[in-house]
């Protein structure tokens, strides 16, 4: 229960950062808008396949940017602060359920400006709601894993680059499969297995979190 507790604290920690800066807000809300204005200005109303890839790959590169800051915000001094107060693995906790949060609200948002300037093919616009929560959070949960060993590393960047593309474009090909229910009535063949395997992704990108950021909290 002590921990559960510390793990939420860290969080309204950092719901009360965002809430007081906004620039994340802000800025994505800014690279959402102009990005889909300029398929829009380009592409016109697009079909459904690339609608969904197009909305994925606009969803991974906000995520890039708003997930990326996660650790490299945190001074020296500060870390040092929450390591007396809290362990390695409720710090990274905290860190993977906040970015889950911040990217299922900021698949909502571009969710909602693809629909407004790109038009709505969805035949299901439910299920893409949830797909929409599901896959932000998955992507979260990656980009936290890679930004908390790119930002001890202190070769974040690059390193972040390298490591991502093997982790993430399995997952994107994966969420754009599991995607296209949302766009036709008919029913598609091993869905619950590739949901499966998408929570089963997300669960090992937990644990392996909880198991090696200990290590690198103590560099």
């Amino acid at each position: 229960m002590k921990s559960l507790s510390l793990i939420w604290q860290l969080v309204k920690k950092d719901l009360l950062l965002e809430s007081r800066q906004q620039y994340t807000f802000y800025g994505m809300l800014l690279y959402v808008a102009s990005t889909i204005f300029v398929i829009y200005q380009t592409m016109g109303q697009p079909d459904e396949k690339s609608w969904n890839g197009l909305f994925w790959i606009v969803l991974l590169f906000v995520c890039v940017n708003a997930v990326a800051k996660s650790f490299l915000q945190e001074s020296h001094g500060r870390l040092l602060y929450f390591y007396t107060i809290a362990g390695a693995r409720d710090f990274v906790l905290s860190k993977l359920l906040f970015n889950m949060l911040l990217m299922a609200g900021m698949g909502l948002l571009s969710l909602v400006l693809f629909t407004v300037l790109l038009g709505n093919p969805l035949e299901h616009a439910g299920k893409f709601l949830l797909i929409t929560c599901l896959g932000g959070a998955s992507i979260g949960l990656v980009f936290t894993f890679l930004a908390a060993i790119a930002a001890r590393a202190r070769q974040s960047t690059a390193l972040m680059a390298v490591m991502g593309f093997p982790l993430i474009i399995p997952q994107l090909l994966l969420l754009m499969k599991i995607a296209a229910i949302a766009f036709s009535t008919v029913i598609q063949s091993g869905l619950a297995e590739m949901i499966a395997l998408l929570i089963a992704l997300d669960i090992m990108v937990v644990l392996l979190s909880v198991i090696l950021f200990p290590f690198l909290w103590k560099d």
